[in-house]
Formats: structure tokens, C-alpha cells, sequence
């Protein structure tokens, strides 16, 4: 079984930073409780520029954790995260990262590689997070294929907060995350490599939007998964929608996005 540990110095700064993009007007002190998914703006692994795939993330197969599956476009695809205690803001933390699953399928549009992260993140010597990602590799698309059919979003919302990402709004979350994914700031990449038509908003970032709004409601959370269902691109106005424990993001055509579920 492949793993990878990082530690990390949970720096208020950087949290404050994020809280800014996010639009969120609590100031991080040191000692102060981090919000569900902040995790994600630590535990940075720079590699240098050989040592990057074509898409800006770390290549794999070259000693990483995620093997070649031969398959060059990768996808998040969703994950699930079991919160047992919060992130203090200012400490140190070590996270370990293990390879649980990889495999390739065949799908409608061939083959498509699967694969399954566990990261799971210590502090005060005590297991505070377990995120599960789930990751998904294509080939490259077909210009003539027809576009894949999107599902119709609920309409049975309690609440529903709307908002939209800028290519800077981009650009600060790439950063935030040491996320090089070309597809979040290269535009020629998305329109001739990936075949998007804009740069597309990061699922993460979705899921962060989510994650807020259901803590808002519950005071906390225990548990959140989501599961990403179509892209979001830059400068779209889509809207954050809840209806108890379930959770969704929008589309300006009415598309389901991101479905997620939360619990206290």
C-alpha cells in the first residue's frame, strides 16, 4: 500500500486569506477553530517543473502515490470527510496520505481510471480528519462526440445563496492550494487539450461553499460527502441550495453540478 506524509504549521494567515476569497468576515487567530475543508490550503509538496505532468499536477508513476493508468486527463470526482475533531489554527499537523484503490473500467466513452485517496490528518497527537477523495482519469476527448447529458438540479430548496468565480477568484484558490491544474488558469489549455469551453471552477472550492452553508445550519458537522455531476465554469452565476441534510450546486441552465449530503 502506496502512502505519503506530510507536516505542516497551521498558519492563521493563510486561513484568513481564504477566508477573504470566500467572502467570509471572521478573522483566524491563532488558537482559533478552522472551518471544515480549510485542511485543504496545507500540507503543500512543491515538485519542480520535470517532475510535472502536462496538466500541472505532480506526474504519476514517477515514485508518487497515484500510479500511470495510461488515462492523461484527471477529474475530481467527489469524496467524503469525517470530521472528528476541528483544526486549530497556528499548531503543527501531519497528514498521511494513502492509496486505498486504483482500476481502470470501461465506460460509454472508454476507459476511465479510478482512483481512491485516504488522507488522514493528526493533531495533539489525536485523528481529527479522514477525507476521502475519489479521483477520475480520462482520455483526452473526442471533438465529434456529442456532449455528455447533464441531470436537472432540485428546485425544492429551503436555502439558496448565488455566486460566481472570477478567473482571479481562480487564481487565489489555485494558489491557496498549490493547485497547478491547468485547467483553472490556462485558458488555450481547457478550449484545445481538455475541450471546456472557459476555465472551470475547482470542485473543491464548490464543495468548501457547501460545506459552509450546511455548517451554518447545523453548527457543525460530522460528516459531508459530495459527488461532482458537471463543471462549473469561470464567470458562471450558479446558486448553493439546501434542503435539510442535502445539499446541491445549480447551474445557470438549471444543470445539477455538485450533490453532496451533510451531518451534525
Amino acid at each position: 500500500m502506496s502512502t505519503d506524509t506530510a507536516t505542516d504549521i497551521l498558519d492563521p494567515a493563510r486561513a484568513d486569506a481564504l477566508c477573504i476569497l470566500l467572502g467570509l468576515d471572521t478573522p483566524v487567530a491563532q488558537g482559533s477553530a478552522l472551518s471544515p475543508f480549510f485542511h485543504q490550503i496545507y500540507f503543500w509538496q512543491p515538485k519542480p517543473s520535470t517532475l510535472l505532468g502536462r496538466d500541472g499536477h505532480p506526474a504519476v508513476g514517477r515514485d508518487g502515490l497515484i500510479p500511470d493508468l495510461g488515462l492523461p486527463r484527471r477529474m475530481w470526482a467527489g469524496g467524503q470527510l469525517m470530521f472528528r475533531r476541528a483544526l486549530v489554527a497556528g499548531e503543527p499537523a501531519q497528514k498521511t496520505s494513502i492509496l486505498e484503490t486504483s482500476e481502470i473500467k470501461n465506460g460509454k466513452r472508454g476507459p476511465m481510471g479510478f482512483v481512491k485517496l485516504r488522507h488522514e490528518i493528526h493533531q495533539r497527537g489525536e485523528l481529527c480528519v479522514t477525507d476521502m477523495q475519489d479521483l477520475v482519469y480520462l482520455n483526452d476527448p473526442d471533438p465529434a462526440a456529442p456532449k455528455p447529458s447533464v441531470l436537472a438540479a432540485p428546485t425544492d430548496e429551503e436555502l439558496c445563496e448565488q455566486a460566481s468565480f472570477s478567473s482571479t477568484d481562480l487564481f487565489r484558490y489555485s494558489a491557496l492550494t498549490f493547485n497547478g491544474h491547468r485547467i483553472h488558469y490556462d485558458l488555450d489549455y481547457c478550449r484545445n487539450v481538455e475541450g471546456y469551453e472557459n476555465l472551470v471552477v475547482h470542485g473543491p472550492l464548490l464543495a468548501q461553499k457547501l460545506m459552509l452553508l450546511a455548517e451554518n445550519t447545523f453548527g457543525s458537522l460530522s460528516q459531508f460527502q459530495f459527488r461532482a455531476k458537471s463543471p462549473v465554469m469561470c464567470g458562471e452565476r450558479v446558486e448553493f441550495c439546501q434542503s435539510g441534510d442535502h445539499l446541491w450546486v445549480r447551474g445557470s441552465d438549471g444543470r445539477l453540478c455538485v450533490e453532496a449530503n451533510a451531518n451534525a
